[in-house]
C-alpha cells in the first residue's frame, strides 16, 4: 500500500489532498455510463490493487459506490506518486523538468512507459514586468499533454489501455494547472529563464518557497476523509466560468491570476525572502478554492463528453 506511506510528503500542484478534492467534486458530477466506463478503465493501472488496499484502510465499511469513488480520487495522485517510484526514470533536464535530455518526452505509450515526465504537469508561460526578454515555453507541457490525452479518450480505435493511461494523466493534470503556478514563470534579469514557477522565490522560513505555499493552500491532512470533507467545503464554481471546455482558457485563466495574485505584494521584484501578509494568505486561500471547484467541474464535463 505504497500510497499511504506516501501522502504526507511534499507533492507537486496541488497536494494529494487538493488533487483528491478536485476529483471528488469531478466524480460526483460525472454520469452513470461515464462513472462505469471510468471505473472499468481505472482497473487497468498497475496501481489498481494498491488503490483498493488503501480504501480499505482508511474507510473499512465503505459501500461499493463510495469505494469507486475513493478510487477514483486516489488515481488523481499517480502522476506525482511515480515521482517517488524507484521503478520510474527521472528523465529530462533540470532535474527532470525539463524535457530536453529525456529519451521521448512525447512518448504516449501507456504504462510500459516507465519515464516520470515531470514536465508535462507544468506549462511555465513567461511573463515579465522589467523588459527581460522572455524565453520560449517548453514542449511537450501540459497544455499539449491534455489536448492529447483527451484526444485519445474520445478516440473510437484508441486501446482501452492507452485510454487507462491518459485518463490517469487527466485526472491530475487538469488540477495542476488550475493552479497558478503551474501555468506560469516570471522572467527577470534575476531569472532570465523564468522562477520555475515561483519555486525559486524564497518566502521568510526554513525551505519555504512560493510555488510550495500555492500546493498547500487546498489542506495538507492527505488522507480520504480530510480530502472529501474539504471538497465538500468547496464553493459552488461560477457557472458561465465551468462551462468552458478548452484547456487553454484555463490556463489563461491561471496565467492572468497569477500576474494579479500571485505576484502582488508582498511579493515583490528579485527571489525573496518575502513576508506573506495576512491579507495576502486569505486571498491566495480564496483564489485556490475557487480553482479547484472549477477543475472539479471542468474535469467532469470532459470526461461525460469525451470519453469514449
Amino acid at each position: 500500500m505504497g500510497l499511504v506511506l506516501v501522502l504526507g510528503e511534499q507533492a507537486f500542484g496541488w497536494n494529494e489532498q487538493g488533487h483528491m478534492s478536485v476529483a471528488y467534486l469531478a466524480y460526483k458530477q460525472l454520469t452513470p455510463a461515464t462513472r462505469e466506463r471510468v471505473n472499468a478503465l481505472l482497473k487497468l493501472n498497475p496501481k489498481y490493487n494498491d488503490w483498493a488496499a488503501t480504501v480499505s484502510q482508511q474507510v473499512p465499511n465503505a459501500s461499493a459506490g463510495d469505494k469507486d469513488l475513493m478510487i477514483f480520487m486516489i488515481a488523481a495522485t499517480w502522476a506525482d506518486q511515480i515521482k517517488r517510484d524507484s521503478t520510474y526514470t527521472k528523465d529530462g533536464g533540470q532535474n527532470g523538468n525539463r524535457p530536453d535530455g529525456s529519451p521521448d518526452p512525447g512518448k504516449n505509450t501507456g504504462y510500459d512507459d516507465l519515464l516520470m515526465h515531470k514536465y508535462w504537469h507544468f506549462i511555465d508561460t513567461p511573463f515579465t514586468t522589467d523588459g527581460t526578454t522572455l524565453p520560449t515555453i517548453p514542449t511537450p507541457n501540459a497544455q499539449e499533454r491534455i489536448a492529447l490525452f483527451r484526444g485519445v479518450l474520445a478516440s473510437t480505435t484508441a486501446t482501452d489501455a492507452l485510454k487507462s493511461y491518459d485518463l490517469t494523466w487527466l485526472l491530475h493534470l487538469v488540477g495542476d494547472i488550475h493552479q497558478p503556478l503551474h501555468a506560469s514563470t516570471r522572467v527577470s534579469s534575476t531569472d532570465p529563464d523564468g522562477d520555475a514557477g515561483g519555486n525559486l522565490v524564497k518566502l521568510d522560513c526554513a525551505k519555504c518557497q512560493l510555488h510550495a505555499f500555492w500546493d498547500d493552500l487546498l489542506g495538507k491532512q492527505n488522507n480520504l476523509k480530510t480530502a472529501t470533507q474539504a471538497a465538500r467545503k468547496l464553493p459552488k464554481p461560477n457557472a458561465e466560468l465551468a462551462a468552458k471546455s478548452d484547456e487553454k482558457d484555463w490556463i489563461a485563466e491561471s496565467f492572468q491570476e497569477a500576474q494579479q495574485t500571485v505576484y502582488s505584494a508582498p511579493i515583490a521584484a528579485g527571489d525573496g525572502p518575502f513576508t506573506l501578509s495576512t491579507q495576502y494568505k486569505k486571498n491566495a486561500g480564496k483564489l485556490a478554492k475557487q480553482r479547484a471547484a472549477l477543475a472539479g467541474t471542468r474535469l467532469a464535463n470532459l470526461l461525460n463528453t469525451e470519453l469514449r
